[in-house]
C-alpha cells in the first residue's frame, strides 16, 4: 500500500514460519456453541469460525508481520498502474482445487460475482466497486475500479476463489449442509457429525506445497474442531485432555487456574505472545436504531454508570487495562487531549454535529474503584436529566413518561459476560433503570444479531494495523440498515464516512494515519459501546508437543497463527 514490501522477491518463507517444521501429527481444537453449515461464505447458518483459513484460497496472501503487504498465493504475478485504477493478476499453472481440477480464470471471475451477489454481505461492498473483470490471457485476469480507491487494487486479491463447476446454477446461498464448497487449501473436510465435530485433513496432494508463501505452514495431518455447549465444559475438556490447545481471555483465570496435574506433569505448557495490533472493541453495544440509544447523552449515562474498575477488579483481579478507543494499543489510536492540527483539519468541516468533546477531547470515565460508584451515578444522573429523564418514584422515566429499560442479549453458556451484565444491572437499578438479561443460544444470538434485534448485546470487533474498506462495513451508514451487517450500533455519520474516505484515499502513511485517528476519535467519542478490557499479549495453553517458531509476527496470536505455523514434535 505504501513504500515497497519487507520480503524480496526471492523470499523462501514467511519471516515467524519455520520452513523445516515437521509435517505429521493430530490435534484437537474447541469451539463453544454448535454450526449448522460448512458454507464460510453466505450469510446463512453457523459456521466453525476458523473452517475457511483451512480449507480456502485467495489469489494473494497476509503476512501477519507487515500491516499493508500482500503476497502471491494462487496468483504467480501481480501488475498495477500507480493510478492504482486496475489491477491484474496471473494465476500459478500448477493451482488447483482439492479435487485436482486445475483454478481458471473463469473460476475467479465467476467467485467474484457469486460473492459479490449471492454471498455474504461483507463481500457485497468490493463487487460494487469494481467495473469490469476481463480475461486477458489465458491464466491472466484484470480488475478496474470504480473511483479513487488506492486499497481495491490489494483487496482484489483476498477473496476466496470457488470452483465454477461446482456452483454453477446452484443455489449457493441457501445450499444444505453436506454441500461444502470445493477449495484450493491445505485441508478438506474429511468428516463431520453436525453441530458436534469437524474434521479437516492435509490433503497429501496439494497443490502449493512448494510455493515460497506456505513454506512451514499447516503442518498437522489432522485438525479436528470439537463443540461444546459452553466456555466451562470446553476447559474441562482440555484439561482431561480432550483438546490440545485452548486460548485464554482472563488473565486472572491464566494466573491462578492453570495448574492442573498435566501442567504440573509438564504435558500442557503455558505461552505468551506479545503483539502490537490495535486492541479493537469489546463490549456492551448499543443499537442506536433504537430508542433511547439513539440520544448520545442517554449512551453516555450508562457508559457512566458502567464501573469497569470494581467490575475489572472482582473479574480479572484488575489484572488487565481497559479499552480507551477502537485502535488503542497501537499507532493508530487517537491521541489524548485535543485533537493535532492535521486531525482537528478533517475534522471540522462536521465540528457542529459532533459531540463537542469529540474534537476537544474525550476520555473514559474513571470510578473509585469502590462498588457505589457515586461519582459515576451522579454523572450519569446528570446527562439523564439533560436527555429530558426523571427517577420520580424510583423509576427513570423518560419525557413522555415511559419507563427506561431495556435487554440486554447474550450468549448461553458465556459466564464472564453473565457476570459482568449481573454487575452492571446493580448499578443500572440505583439509577432506576430496569435492564434485563437475556441469553440465547449461538444460532439464535447470530440471528438476531443479523436482524439488529436487540437492545444492547455482546459485542467484539478485532481491528487490524492496515484497516481500509471494510470500515464502510463496520460503521459505515449503508451498512447500518443492511442486515448481516457488521454495524450492529446502526452508526449513520457523514464524519464517519468521511474519515473512512480519507483513509482510502491517503497516498501517504502520515494521511493515512491521521485518517485513521479521526475516525478512532469519532467512534470512541460517539460512545456507541461500553468497552471492556484489552488484552497486550495472546495467552495459549497447550500440549507440550505442539511447538511454534522463535519469531513471532507483530500481530502476535491471531486466528491463523496457532495452528497454522506450530508443528508436532514428540
Amino acid at each position: 500500500m505504501y513504500g515497497d514490501p519487507a520480503l524480496p522477491a526471492d523470499f523462501t518463507s514467511l519471516p515467524y514460519a519455520n520452513p523445516n517444521a515437521p509435517k505429521g501429527g493430530k490435534i484437537t481444537l474447541g469451539n463453544t456453541g454448535g454450526f449448522d453449515s460448512l458454507n464460510p461464505f453466505v450469510r446463512k447458518g453457523n459456521v466453525p469460525w476458523q473452517l475457511h483459513q483451512f480449507t480456502h484460497e485467495s489469489l494473494m496472501g497476509r503476512s501477519w508481520d507487515e500491516p499493508f503487504s500482500l503476497y502471491g498465493l494462487l496468483a504467480e504475478s501481480i501488475e498495477v498502474p500507480d493510478s492504482r485504477a486496475w489491477v491484474e493478476f496471473t494465476l500459478r499453472s500448477e493451482a488447483a482445487f482439492s479435487d485436482g481440477t486445475p483454478v481458471t480464470v473463469d473460476d475467479v471471475i465467476f467467485s467474484y460475482e457469486l460473492l459479490g451477489t449471492k454471498g455474504h454481505p461483507r463481500y457485497h461492498g468490493l463487487y460494487r466497486q469494481i467495473d469490469t473483470i476481463t480475461a486477458t490471457g489465458p491464466r491472466s485476469v484484470r480488475f478496474t475500479f470504480k473511483g479513487d480507491n488506492r486499497e481495491l487494487a490489494l483487496l482484489a486479491g483476498m477473496r476466496p476463489i470457488l470452483s465454477k463447476a461446482q456452483w454453477e446454477g446452484r443455489d449457493f446461498a441457501n445450499a444444505p449442509l453436506a454441500d461444502i464448497p470445493l477449495g484450493t487449501g491445505p485441508y478438506t473436510v474429511s468428516d463431520y457429525d453436525a453441530g458436534r465435530q469437524v474434521t479437516l485433513t492435509r490433503n497429501p496432494a496439494y497443490w502449493g506445497a512448494d510455493v515460497p508463501f506456505r513454506q512451514g505452514t499447516h503442518n498437522f495431518d489432522q485438525i479436528k474442531i470439537d463443540f461444546y455447549g459452553d466456555a466451562n465444559v470446553l476447559q474441562e475438556a482440555f484439561k482431561a485432555g480432550e483438546i490440545s490447545a485452548v486460548r485464554e481471555f482472563n488473565a486472572e483465570t491464566w494466573a491462578t487456574q492453570y495448574d492442573f496435574p498435566a501442567i504440573t506433569r509438564g504435558d500442557v505448557v503455558k505461552s505468551t505472545f506479545p503483539h502490537q495490533k490495535p486492541s479493537g472493541m469489546t463490549g456492551f453495544v448499543m443499537n442506536t436504531r433504537r430508542a433511547p440509544f439513539d440520544d448520545w447523552r442517554v449512551r453516555d449515562a450508562l457508559i457512566q454508570a458502567f464501573n469497569f474498575e470494581f467490575i475489572n477488579e472482582t473479574l480479572t483481579g484488575g489484572a488487565l487495562p481497559r479499552i480507551t478507543s477502537y485502535f488503542s494499543g497501537s499507532t493508530l489510536a487517537m491521541q489524548s487531549g485535543a485533537a493535532p492540527d492535521a486531525v482537528a483539519q478533517l475534522l471540522a468541516p462536521f465540528k457542529n454535529t459532533l459531540p463537542q468533546d469529540t474534537i476537544e477531547g474525550y476520555a473514559l470515565p474513571v470510578s473509585d474503584g469502590s462498588v457505589r460508584n457515586r461519582a459515576g451515578i451522579r454523572a450519569a444522573m446528570k446527562q439523564l436529566q439533560a436527555a429530558g429523564y426523571s427517577a420520580e418514584g424510583g423509576t427513570m422515566r423518560g419525557p413522555d413518561g415511559t419507563a427506561l429499560e431495556f435487554e440486554i442479549l447474550l450468549s448461553k453458556g458465556n459466564a464472564e459476560h453473565s457476570k459482568i451484565a449481573e454487575l452492571y444491572v446493580q448499578a443500572l437499578t440505583r439509577l432506576g433503570i430496569k435492564a434485563v438479561v437475556e441469553a440465547v443460544d449461538a444460532a439464535q444470538l447470530t440471528q438476531r444479531s443479523n436482524a439488529f434485534d436487540f437492545d444492547m448485546v455482546h459485542f467484539r470487533r478485532a481491528l487490524s494495523l492496515s484497516p481500509g474498506n471494510e470500515q464502510r462495513f463496520y460503521w459505515g451508514s449503508t451498512a447500518a440498515t443492511q442486515e448481516g451487517s457488521r454495524n450492529l450500533m446502526g452508526v449513520q455519520d457523514p464524519a464517519v464516512d468521511a474519515m473512512i474516505d480519507a483513509m482510502l484515499a491517503a497516498k501517504t502513511s502520515d494521511a493515512f494515519t491521521n485518517a485513521t485517528r479521526a475516525l478512532d476519535r469519532v467512534l470512541t467519542a460517539g460512545r456507541y459501546v461500553i468497552p471492556f478490557w484489552q488484552f497486550d499479549e495472546g495467552l495459549i495453553a497447550h500440549r507440550a508437543e505442539m511447538k511454534y517458531p522463535n519469531v513471532i509476527p507483530i500481530y502476535g496470536d491471531g486466528p491463523n497463527y496457532m495452528p497454522e505455523v506450530w508443528w508436532w514434535q514428540d
